[in-house]
């Protein structure tokens, strides 16, 4: 597919590189960001600065993990000043695309590289169903879902701060003074969730679904439970999984089987149909992985979301 566009790309290019100066002078600072989280922080971070365009490529709903880019948007990140991307195994197109196409003074922003030490491996947790059919199931694979932890969001806003101060030395007090306003709001929500993980009833998180909670689950000491790993493509569980599913809700006595959104409860709604009780709550946690537009017009960001979460597992934990 890459190869369709490269004409396009290289006259888009050119056209650039023979613009007047004085208009290249006056360009704004155009950033785009791969997925909501990151353009929410960068959002932030960005403030009321002016001549920036800051603009997000995934905001039809597409989930990373199945999303193909299109000619516009390898034209966005082509064109742009600055990208920032996941850097997991569902961005290997991206790695592709800045292989091919990108101009050498795009500054380009991997977040799982700027995180480092703190990303984690995604594992296979007891009972979730295995992959098939696939070759490199038994290889281990770090978790892309960086996002689902405040903790990480704080030290990657202060890491994007520092680079578009770099970039925008215009700008670099606004961005760090914003990033430092926007790492004490992470701050409260952090404490809050530490509150209310630390007094609940419960400290086991169960999904009849994908887990792509690991980091949020690692930051609160809570036990997880799920039918598929965090980027499985299976969307059938089996007997053994349903069961084994089951089989902990009655023995830890849990009230409640989550879900992500979007999903179908049709797995969740078998395991508590498995049940001794069958009377859990069905629970839905948003991972941020399938952002609208129409959601961000409606005004969710990343700080209301992971609120309604923390809604959500009090409920679940409780």
């Amino acid at each position: 597919m890459m190869k369709k566009f490269v004409c396009l790309l290289l006259v888009l290019m050119l056209a650039a590189a023979l613009l007047p100066a004085a208009a290249a002078d006056s360009a704004p600072l155009r950033i785009v960001a791969a997925v909501f989280p990151v353009w929410d922080w960068t959002r932030q971070i960005i403030g009321g600065a002016e001549n920036v365009e800051l603009s997000l490529l995934l905001d039809n709903g597409v989930d990373l993990h199945s999303f193909q880019p299109s000619a516009a948007d390898l034209m966005a990140i082509t064109s742009c000043d600055v990208f920032l991307f996941v850097g997991g195994e569902s961005d290997d197109w991206v790695k592709d695309a800045l292989r091919q196409f990108a101009p050498p003074d795009l500054l380009v922003l991997n977040l799982m590289d700027l995180l480092g030490e703190d990303v984690r491996e995604e594992t296979l947790i007891e009972g979730m169903e295995p992959e098939k059919d696939d070759p490199d199931a038994a290889e281990p694979e770090n978790d892309e879902h960086i996002w689902l932890s405040l903790r990480n969001a704080k030290k990657l806003t202060r890491s994007i701060a520092e680079a578009l101060s770099g970039r925008d030395p215009a700008n670099a007090d606004r961005y760090r003074s914003n990033a430092e306003r926007y790492g004490s709001e992470l701050d409260l929500l952090d404490q809050e969730y530490s509150s209310v993980t630390a007094s609940a009833s419960f400290h086991t998180l169960l999904f009849g679904d994908r887990f792509p909670f690991r980091y949020l689950a690692d930051d609160y000491h809570l036990t997880c439970y799920a039918a598929f790993s965090g980027c499985s493509a299976e969307t059938e569980a089996s007997f053994r999984t349903i069961a084994f599913l089951a089989q902990k809700i009655d023995e830890l006595h849990l009230p409640a089987v989550l879900i992500l959104e979007g999903s179908s409860p049709k797995i969740a709604e078998t395991v508590i149909g498995a049940t001794a009780e069958k009377n859990q709550k069905l629970l839905i946690l948003n991972s941020m992985q399938s952002v609208t537009r129409q959601d961000i017009d409606r005004g969710d960001t990343y700080l209301s979301l992971m609120k309604e979460n923390l809604a959500v597992l009090t409920e679940a934990l409780q």
